[in-house]
């Protein structure tokens, strides 16, 4: 990962030397680019250390030296950077031909570590923000959000700000990027990160903060009571900025547009909210932001509803589940799939897209869920299925619990059923909650890359995969870049059509509006003639119509 250092003493001295003269290596960085690059950078950051000289570049075994000293003539701190060949590509996308690279190592005497640090962050810092070729080639990843993020003249966002509080992955910055393009200023976006362990986190976080973006945290944990006095605080601080910018924005002159994933900016002023100032409009990504909506007494701006949209019902849920069971594989190795038990709970747009997944893969699958329709559903899908998780936990023995219910699953009486060694799997975060926020009062043993085992009271254990998010968040980078460019493409095309015609909506959750505005943007066509027509050349879509009624079906 971009900017990963590691903090090590160099514990070898020559022999009769003092400690105190002796520049022990403190840390390295390892970035994309050039050692030019690296050493303008470091050297800005020494040049506004107070009482300090900086000297000039000097070579030295392969790299190239930065010194840096004190007004007192004592051991210098020294940066060492040197370049790297053939290092495998830190984005989703490979850089064809591969972006050079290079590896810092700052080394300072006892007592500069102050210095040390300083030279360090910056250093790590610089490596986080993706490079000019891997920002291109992140962007050149997302062709239908390119194509959509053209200022068509209508120029819908001219007066606009945004908040967009979604996961820290790449194709957030495809889609801030896209924002931008379409209109609006970088000063006026506030990019705020769900709180999920993403891989690259720190590195889209660098880049937004690159771009002029406000960066911050938000985190749905606050909200749901699961989170620590510390993380409470922390929150409460970043929502008085975000109110703070949203004055700011009004006073501009501008409105302000929210894409939120979770519900938690959008509520109206009659919810539970965390930001108090008001927002004029939302899109809405989530069916648990919905929900957190709805239950607002009342709802005083537009929400377009991405969340039930076409797009995403038919298009984006096949990526998500993928990015979900391929976390699943990819996270246990070691485990045997083919031919064993798991429980799904949950036979919702996810769930059930999970649950033929798993059968395809050859485990036994047994459905659970609270809803009769959903039950229904399942069964006759062919799947074994159980009303509550203690029933099918008593007539079956599970390896794998993977759960999208969006609410507690396991209740303390389901505790002494859980068959040893069982992996628990969960894709939203309340499901696991009752181990995960200690309720149960299970002894955690962290597991690092891997999850938390957790002990139960009959001598059992049971190991919970990740963090007790998202599991296809943990780690990882979530869904590749092509396979949500319709999605991100989608959610730009109806903030467009929100923000333009703002006019015409009436408080209230909308969702016709977004896939009319989807349909009549030409993003369906251009999704099948990019990534599912095989004949290179591109049979023309209809100009009104379905292919059935152009082909002289029944209207």
């Amino acid at each position: 990962m971009a900017g990963e250092f590691v903090a090590e003493v160099e514990q070898t001295r020559e022999q009769g030397t003092d400690a105190a003269d002796v520049p022990l290596l403190f840390g390295t960085v390892r970035g994309t680019g050039t050692v030019a690059e690296a050493l303008v950078h470091a050297e800005r950051t020494a040049r506004r250390l107070p009482d300090v000289a900086v000297t000039a570049l000097a070579p030295h075994a392969g790299a190239t030296v930065l010194t840096i000293r004190d007004g007192l003539g004592g051991v210098p701190v020294r940066v060492e950077v040197r370049p790297l060949a053939d290092e495998p590509a830190r984005t989703l996308e490979p850089l064809v031909p591969a972006a050079p690279g290079w590896q810092a190592s700052v080394l300072a005497p006892p007592g500069e570590s102050h210095r040390a640090r300083a030279l360090l962050d910056a250093l790590h810092h610089h490596a986080d923000v993706y490079s000019e070729a891997e920002a291109d080639a992140l962007w050149r990843s997302m062709p239908l959000l390119r194509r959509f993020a053209d200022d068509d003249g209508t120029a819908p966002f001219s007066d606009w700000a945004l908040i967009f509080r979604d996961h820290y992955v790449e194709n957030s910055v495809g889609f801030l990027l896209a924002a931008e393009r379409a209109g609006v200023q970088s000063r006026w976006i506030y990019a705020l990160a769900k709180g999920d362990r993403t891989a690259n986190r720190h590195r889209v976080h660098a880049w937004f903060v690159h771009r002029g973006y406000r960066s911050a945290v938000l985190d749905n944990s606050v909200v749901d009571g699961t989170c620590s006095p510390a993380e409470a605080a922390a929150a409460h601080r970043t929502a008085t900025d975000v109110d703070d910018f949203i004055r700011r924005a009004h006073r501009d002159g501008r409105r302000v547009l929210v894409v939120d994933d979770g519900g938690l900016l959008a509520q109206g002023t009659s919810g539970r909210r965390m930001v108090s100032e008001p927002v004029d409009a939302a899109l809405e990504l989530t069916v648990s932001g919905l929900k957190r909506i709805s239950a607002a007494p009342a709802v005083d701006l537009p929400v377009f509803n991405l969340a039930r949209s076409e797009v995403k019902s038919v298009i984006a849920y096949n990526e998500i589940a993928d990015s979900c069971l391929r976390r699943v594989r990819a996270i246990v190795p070691n485990q045997k799939f083919v031919g064993r038990r798991v429980l799904v709970t949950g036979y919702g747009t996810l769930g059930a897209r999970l649950a033929q997944q798993l059968r395809a893969t050859g485990c036994r699958v047994t459905v659970v869920d609270s809803d009769p329709l959903m039950l229904v559903q399942a069964a006759e899908h062919g799947f074994d299925t159980r009303r509550t998780v203690a029933r099918a936990l008593r007539d079956t023995r599970p390896f794998l619990i993977v759960s999208s219910a969006g609410e507690p699953v396991l209740h303390e009486d389901d505790l002494g059923l859980l068959p040893d060694g069982l992996l628990l799997a969960g894709f939203a975060t309340k499901d696991f909650s009752l181990l995960h926020t200690g309720r149960a009062g299970a002894p955690a043993q962290p597991v690092p890359g891997l999850g938390v085992r957790y002990g139960l009271p009959n001598g059992r254990h049971v190991l919970m995969l990740g963090d007790g998010r998202s599991l296809n968040l943990f780690e990882y980078e979530g869904i590749p870049n092509r396979g949500y460019d319709a999605y991100r493409a989608a959610t730009l095309i109806a903030a467009r059509e929100l923000c333009g015609n703002h006019a015409a909506y009436a408080p209230g959750v909308h969702v016709e509006p977004v896939n009319e505005a989807v349909r009549r943007a030409g993003l369906l066509d251009a999704y099948y003639d990019l990534y599912l027509q095989d004949d290179s050349s591109t049979d023309p879509a209809p100009a009104g119509g379905t292919a059935a009624q152009r082909d002289g079906g029944a209207a």
